[in-house]
């Protein structure tokens, strides 16, 4: 009669107790990292609200979207002033920046030789490295004189302007855009550029009706990313922007104007007049919180582009 055989005792997977406990430990490292940045988050949301709530429930609401005037040493708070302005400036750096960048993501991805690309990569995100105070004064002057002066007239292009300064946040955000968007293309399966290549399709039609649709959600949130930096810009718009801490409603992107950035830092200048004003400081809260949520939204729509369109191959 055949005897039956003892199950085996079971092996212990689980591996070595010191491996296990450092493993934890790593984890709650990384938890509250992650949990420092929401909280640093949360105070900052905090601050401003609690220091913008005296501009929103004092201000008469009813001349900050219909006064063409931005002086809050004046108690004047056009807030449509400073969104025109902010909206201008970023839609001159996207012009400037966005056929820039991508033209340049295609031929590193695309074109340029390993030993190019090398070399050819890291000279370009150097520019993301130039102080922005730098370009501030590259863009007033050299650009408001030399570029928007010989095409509109000596007068636009004397003193800064939304288009000089528009032209200096292209000019910053054009790195951001093409490396962003360079790692999204290369991203792109070979096979697609191969069947396409396989089908008689020149390297052109491949580049721009392959391998540009197929990396479209990443080339969005670059841009996206771009217009995020671009509206969050300060230095750029305060010096090549040719208002000092007032400016006028105004829509000529050869006027000059304050963005929502350029108003905080103008307006922190000066602490002494500022505090001698009624609501000057708490305003500078109140703009903090419409810029914060103006990229919130931008952010929002970006990421809901990216997951509605993102390819997995």
């Amino acid at each position: 009669m055949a005897t039956l055989t003892p199950p085996a005792a079971p092996v212990d997977l689980s591996g070595d107790p010191r491996r296990q406990r450092r493993e934890r430990a790593m984890g709650g490292v990384f938890a509250a990292a992650a949990g420092t940045s929401l909280l640093i988050s949360a105070l900052i949301l905090l601050a401003l609200f609690t220091k913008g709530w005296k501009f929103i429930s004092n201000v008469e609401w009813g001349t900050v979207f219909s006064s063409d005037v931005w002086s809050p040493r004046d108690n004047q708070f056009s807030m449509t002033t400073l969104l025109a302005g902010s909206v201008i400036v970023t839609g001159i750096a996207l012009l400037v920046a966005a056929p820039l960048g991508l033209g340049a993501s295609i031929y590193l991805a695309e074109y340029a030789r390993p030993n190019v690309r090398r070399v050819l990569k890291p000279v370009l995100e150097v520019l993301a490295g130039v102080p922005s105070v730098v370009l501030g004064f590259f863009a007033l002057i050299w650009i408001a004189p030399n570029i928007v002066g010989r095409l509109f007239g000596e007068e636009a292009g004397r003193g800064g302007s939304m288009l000089a300064a528009g032209i200096g946040v292209g000019i910053l955000t054009i790195p951001l855009v093409a490396s962003v968007s360079e790692d999204a293309m290369r991203a792109v399966p070979d096979a697609l550029r191969q069947a396409s290549a396989g089908l008689g399709a020149r390297k052109m039609s491949t580049s721009l009706r392959v391998v540009f649709p197929a990396a479209i959600s990443g080339i969005v949130a670059a841009l996206i990313l771009a217009a995020s930096r671009a509206i969050g810009e300060t230095m750029v718009v305060f010096i090549a922007g040719g208002a000092a801490d007032q400016a006028t409603f105004a829509l000529d992107p050869r006027e000059s104007t304050l963005t929502m950035t350029a108003a905080m830092a103008s307006l922190a200048t000066g602490s002494d007049n500022v505090v001698g004003a009624n609501l000057a400081v708490a305003s500078l809260y109140f703009v903090g919180i419409v810029l914060f949520f103006f990229t919130l939204v931008l952010n929002v729509l970006g990421n809901r582009f990216v997951r509605k369109y993102r390819q997995a191959y």
